[in-house]
């Protein structure tokens, strides 16, 4: 018995580990996405965030400054350029993200408008790539029908480009529901995997954004929408063993196009306008 006791302490001293990191990661990215966006001048064109113990951190090479947080102290530092050759002390990164919060500060990235993006999914940028994940946690996903995990900022003004995007997934699983008739394969697995395949068209997109590639790798806490479909469908068969998770890996590309409404997209948006229209029974009709 005190050996099983022990060994429940330990792993729920590891999942708080791990939870307090995917924080400390989320945390880091929305101080340095915020500095980019504030102080160009220092933190010129996107970085990816590095991780060497104890640090995660970026480097600006155009600038020679580094920027990050130490996960010994988790107090954010500055090095090179004005702040000199020794770790300058900015603030605790508690504090930091709290004058963020209540300032309206923006923490997401040029590429994408993380606004309404799901609680624990992080964004960061290096160049044209952008990179999305969840740091090992599972987080929640009441809708699985918002599949576009790179939505293009509002723009002031129209450009005339528009950009077909496609996800690809590169592997994807399900756990926590399957199905009590042998030899039936697991429906759910096709389905979420062909909603997160969906095509999105953008016209005024900023060309910017136009070899924009965007990787993700994330878990997802689907039980809420997938209890919900189940609920409303005559079938049997299927078992549900909360938490039913989906643990999925994907690369977004997007190419230039000259009529989103000739293309195999599902749904097409206007950054300029912020109309947007979803393809139904082969036409295109505007929802917003």
């Amino acid at each position: 018995m005190k050996r099983l006791i022990l060994s429940a302490c330990t792993l729920i001293m590891i999942a708080h580990i791990q939870l307090a990191f995917a924080t400390l990661s989320s945390d880091t990215e929305k101080l340095l996405n915020w500095a980019e966006k504030t102080f160009p001048q220092f933190f010129p064109n996107p970085q990816a965030t590095q991780n060497i113990e104890p640090w995660l951190f970026r480097y600006y090479p155009e600038t020679g400054i580094y920027a990050g947080v130490n996960k010994s102290d988790n107090t954010a530092y500055v090095l090179g350029g004005p702040w000199g050759n020794n770790p300058a002390v900015v603030d605790t990164l508690a504090n930091l993200i709290t004058q963020i919060d209540s300032s309206g500060g923006d923490g997401g990235i040029a590429g994408c408008d993380t606004t309404d993006t799901l609680s624990g999914v992080s964004y960061s940028q290096s160049g044209n790539v952008v990179t999305v994940t969840t740091n090992g946690q599972c987080v929640t996903a009441p809708d699985i029908s918002k599949t576009n995990l790179c939505q293009v900022p509002q723009q002031t003004a129209a450009s005339g480009v528009s950009l077909l995007g496609s996800n690809t997934v590169t592997t994807s699983s399900i756990e926590g529901l399957s199905t009590s008739i042998p030899g039936l394969p697991n429906p759910f697995q096709a389905i979420v995997d062909a909603a997160a395949n969906v095509k999105h068209c953008t016209m005024n997109a900023p060309a910017a954004t136009a070899n924009l590639v965007v990787n993700s790798d994330l878990c997802l806490d689907i039980t809420a929408p997938i209890t919900e479909t189940l609920a409303g469908l005559p079938v049997t068969g299927i078992v549900v063993s909360p938490p039913v998770k989906y643990y999925t890996k994907g690369t977004y590309t997007s190419q230039t196009v000259s009529d989103c409404f000739t293309t195999d997209a599902t749904t097409v948006s206007d950054a300029f306008t912020g109309e947007v229209w979803v393809k139904q029974s082969g036409s295109f009709v505007k929802i917003q």
